[in-house]
């Protein structure tokens, strides 16, 4: 399936935020997605005036001596970027690119990685005006052309690779890159064609040779489908560090917050895109329970030992790495380290939500919508890691940005309302905790005043369904702290707590 348009859409909001003044030229394809248009689809031609477009997209492969790959797309024809239409098997605009690459330099994925500097976001977004159709049949629609980074994964000191099935292919210097935006933006950049860890993962040991493992969900689409993994993921745009990327990552995955984490390695795995990932591995110890955790996304969490792991599924490298770690570390289980032994106590479990460690709350934002005495509500989707098959309310996590922010955006992203921040009011609080060990939450409850577009699925995978419900009729199952505060916004409380001294409590 292409691109979705939250895709899309996100894609040309994390541009804007680095070239604001392109917003401009951008406006009428912003102006399709917000509507809910497909800018990739066919034109109505009794809808002339429908902003629509057609969306294409570009690689732009850099090597070490700061060029680019260019290749002939006919014989004769000028040297362009790799590139093309998206696809129908396109499922982001980055496989479009990777795609192109392959079939027109014979370039393969795992020859390629993503930049550190760009991750995901497009270096350039073109738009060109294309001649309307025969006979003034077809209205002119635009041509959107996103330009997606990337290095060469492994490359000699000398030389690039020659492209193969290429003639005519060449390296171009960053001055003779053609399009003066992107020449611009290339002369401006960092990009020196050397790969980083765009992934951080946390080697988590017991220091009594023990290795904490998750298993991951085994559906399509995601990194090591149902496979035990180290815990960890992708840098963000607002990660400051990769140490930031594995601290947010173990916090949103697990609710861990680890006092310690040290670079022990970088392991290069293959994506679910099929490129070279550089991941690097901090290595931290604690010795609690898994059992208590908050797991929010995969199936478990569990210790395994060396002797375990050659029966599990696990990626070699992984493999490869705990054992070597654990060669580093010595002997495997001694009395000094092992409390089973009954000599020296292990430290202390570091354990989101223990007494006698500061912990950063975990904010959540949540989207008040009420219409002729109804609000709205999203069903959940079963295989959702929190709160399968219940009612809550569009909600999300903020991520280094402003809780009215994230509002907006997750209102966009997973339901296609568009919401002016101006327009929105803190209505409720609540201040919750699953458990005694399970990291505190402030839950944020915005209510938007006026907002455009009716709810749409926007997130399939996470939530089947978008009601109105009355609200002395509320539906069941629902997520007890948005009954809660669905509850005080009616009475005009402004403030609840839930889990707190095995209690909750309304002000």
């Amino acid at each position: 399936m292409p691109p979705t348009r939250s895709h899309l859409r996100g894609a040309v909001a994390a541009h804007l935020e680095r070239r604001p003044a392109a917003r401009e030229v951008l406006d009428d394809l912003l102006t399709a997605l917000d509507a809910g248009a497909d800018p990739a689809g066919p034109v109505d031609p009794a809808r002339p005036t429908a902003p629509a477009g057609r969306i294409t997209c570009s690689a732009v492969v850099v090597d070490r001596h700061r060029r680019v790959l260019h290749v002939r797309h006919r014989p004769g024809g000028s040297l362009l970027l790799p590139g093309g239409p998206v696809g129908p098997d396109d499922r982001t605009l980055l496989d479009a690119a990777l795609r192109a690459v392959h079939e027109q330099a014979g370039i393969p994925p795992a020859a390629l990685c993503r930049t550190a500097e760009y991750l995901d976001v497009p270096v350039d977004i073109a738009v060109h005006a294309a001649q309307a159709g025969p006979a003034g049949g077809e209205p002119a629609r635009r041509h959107y052309d996103f330009r997606m980074v990337l290095h060469l994964a492994e490359e000699s000191a000398d030389a690039p690779p020659r492209p193969e099935g290429a003639p005519g292919a060449a390296w171009l210097p960053f001055d003779e890159v053609g399009p003066p935006a992107l020449r611009a933006g290339l002369l401006e950049s960092g990009l020196d064609g050397r790969t980083e860890p765009v992934n951080a993962s946390a080697l988590i040991h017991d220091g009594a040779g023990r290795y904490l493992l998750h298993l991951r969900d085994h559906v399509p689409g995601i990194w090591e489908p149902g496979a035990w993994a180290l815990l960890g993921g992708g840098r963000e745009p607002q990660d400051t560090s990769l140490e930031d990327t594995v601290r947010r990552e173990l916090r949103e995955e697990a609710g861990l917050e680890p006092r310690a984490l040290e670079p022990f390695a970088v392991e290069h795995a293959t994506g679910a895109d099929g490129t070279t990932v550089p991941v690097q591995v901090f290595a931290t110890r604690w010795t609690g329970d898994p059992g208590t955790l908050t797991l929010t996304e995969g199936v478990m969490l569990a210790w395994h030992d060396l002797r375990t792991l050659p029966r599990l599924r696990l990626n070699p490298s992984t493999l490869a790495l705990i054992r070597r770690h654990a060669a580093e570390q010595g002997p495997e289980q001694s009395p000094a380290q092992c409390p089973e032994h009954g000599a020296a106590h292990a430290p202390e479990p570091v354990r989101a939500g223990s007494a006698n460690t500061p912990v950063p709350h975990i904010v959540g934002v949540h989207l008040y919508l009420e219409r002729d005495g109804e609000v709205l509500l999203g069903l959940r989707h079963p295989d959702s890691a929190f709160a399968g098959s219940t009612h809550h309310f569009l909600a999300g996590h903020c991520e280094q940005e402003s809780a009215v922010g994230c509002l907006v955006r997750e209102a966009q992203e997973e339901a296609g309302i568009v919401i002016d921040p101006a327009d929105v009011d803190l209505v409720h609080l609540v201040h919750v905790r699953d458990r005694p060990d399970a990291p505190p939450r402030m839950q944020l409850v915005f209510r938007a005043r006026r907002w455009r577009g009716e709810p749409r699925l926007r997130e399939p995978d996470r939530c089947v369904s978008w009601n109105w419900w009355p609200l002395d009729a509320l539906p069941e199952p629902i997520v007890p702290y948005a009954r809660a505060a669905l509850e005080g916004i009616r009475a005009g409380r402004p403030y609840t707590e839930l889990g707190w001294n095995g209690s909750g409590s309304a002000r």
